[in-house]
């Protein structure tokens, strides 16, 4: 196994040991809910370290932040809103939340609400840049533990993913569209558009194709529990 191999980016969501068998299960195994939640964590802590890093943040984040600076909330309680207001979005489009759509939409605000007013303010430009680059780094990692436990997708995925069926637009597109749009509605309210902005736009797809293709060749896939 060369080191090449292991940071060749996957083009699909692998199958794990630690990956449910159905996405819609309400009983998943404890193994599997306990990697659910350590990836989320790893999610949200990454999303922090970004915002902590005063550099831009990533689209949704930007929008977050809007939101929260013209109702006096936390970026993490307004985290939270986006993604229930994003779930009821799913209504028209008759999809189905799985428990990690749900434990997504709490862990990732609640990981944003704890970790910010822990994290240091980086005090020049360079530590700055290198503390997003952290940031996408755990958002890559914490994306490839949580997607490959298969226990639905966060609500702004399946909303994407949702709008791509009922459209039949490509994904990219879809998602490209989306991103762009709550990117500049949440500038336009006051949110963080920067470098920090750019760099993850550029770096987050390898950086989590990669790490899928990790857990892929470290979680032993095809032997499937739950």
């Amino acid at each position: 196994m060369g080191v090449l191999s292991l940071l060749r980016p996957a083009k699909e969501v692998p199958t794990t040991w630690w990956s449910a068998t159905d996405p819609m299960t309400i009983r998943p195994p404890l193994r599997t809910l306990l990697i659910l939640v350590f990836g989320l964590w790893v999610f949200g802590t990454g999303d922090a370290i970004l915002i902590a890093a005063g550099i831009g943040n990533t689209p949704w984040t930007v929008l977050a932040e809007g939101i929260a600076v013209n109702i006096d909330w936390s970026v993490g309680q307004a985290t939270f809103l986006v993604s229930v207001l994003v779930l009821l979005l799913w209504i028209p489009l008759r999809e189905r939340p799985g428990i990690g759509t749900i434990l997504n939409a709490i862990l990732i605000a609640a990981a944003i609400e704890v970790m910010v007013p822990r994290l240091p303010t980086p005090e020049t430009q360079a530590m700055a840049i290198a503390q997003v680059l952290i940031g996408v780094l755990l958002i890559g990692i914490g994306s490839g533990i949580y997607l490959t436990a298969n226990l639905g997708p966060g609500p702004r995925d399946g909303w994407m993913t949702g709008l791509q069926k009922v459209s039949g637009v490509p994904i990219a597109r879809v998602r490209g569209a989306i991103e762009i749009t709550v990117l500049v509605v949440g500038w336009m309210l006051g949110g963080t558009f920067r470098e920090g902005t750019i760099l993850f736009a550029v770096l987050i797809g390898p950086v989590v194709a990669t790490c899928l293709n990790l857990a892929g060749r470290f979680g032993k896939p095809g032997e499937v529990h739950g």
